[in-house]
Formats: C-alpha cells, sequence, structure tokens
C-alpha cells in the first residue's frame, strides 16, 4: 500500500515552507559561526592554562 499524504491547503503549504527555509537558513548561519566560536573557546582554555602555569 503507498503511502499518500493529505492535500494541505495553499496557506499552510506556503507557511510551512516559509518556517522550512527560515529553519534552513538559521541552520546555514549557526554552521558558518560554529568555527570561529570554536576558535575562540580554544583560545580561552590556551590563556587561562597559561594563566595557571604562571600564576
Amino acid at each position: 500500500m503507498a503511502w499518500t499524504t493529505p492535500r494541505l491547503d495553499p496557506e499552510r503549504s506556503r507557511r510551512r515552507l516559509q518556517i522550512l527555509a527560515e529553519l534552513a537558513g538559521a541552520r546555514a548561519v549557526r554552521k558558518r559561526e560554529r568555527p570561529q566560536r570554536e576558535r575562540t573557546e580554544q583560545l580561552r582554555q590556551l590563556i587561562a592554562t597559561r594563566r595557571r602555569v604562571a600564576g
């Protein structure tokens, strides 16, 4: 038996596609910013380690 999806009204379909597009955009922004956040966190850890060693 094949799965069939019920027809959604056009307004609901449009809103759904808009939300999915916004989520995809937000995911892309997070993905681009993640490497910078990781570098920042590594730098903070390195500075903390040096302070412990030097102090």
